[in-house]
């Protein structure tokens, strides 16, 4: 997975990045049960790629649903993969499954945009 993905260990450290994020945050959620495994794993290039691609405009923060239980019940993640779009802190879009490159952009781009106008970009 690309460098710019943070790989917190556990809620707290999800946490941090999440507050000290000054730009909207992707939080992608994986699972290591056998159905997951496989769809998490082809995400992690796309989503890694996304991270690369928009950095300095996207967090981007690969959390496993068994390390970071108290993210996944709070955005109430059932599932994985399955990304929520962060801004402040709070969840303003959620997705699931597998996607392209395309599909993760284009549910990302309506948010980022509004995100930047309202940073005065």
């Amino acid at each position: 997975m690309a460098h710019r993905v943070h790989r917190p260990r556990e809620d707290e450290e999800f946490d941090f990045i999440v507050r000290m994020s000054g730009v909207p945050v992707l939080a992608y959620f994986t699972g290591t049960w056998p159905k997951a495994i496989e769809p998490c794993r082809a995400m992690d290039l796309v989503v890694g790629g996304i991270a690369d691609d928009c950095a300095g405009r996207l967090a981007v923060v690969r959390a496993d649903i068994t390390r970071c239980p108290a993210a996944t019940g709070r955005y109430g993640v059932t599932g994985a993969p399955a990304y929520v779009l962060l801004k402040e802190g709070e969840a303003v879009a959620h997705g699931t499954g597998p996607m392209t490159a395309a599909e993760v952009r284009q549910f990302l781009d309506g948010h980022l945009r509004a995100a930047a106008a309202a940073r005065g970009r």
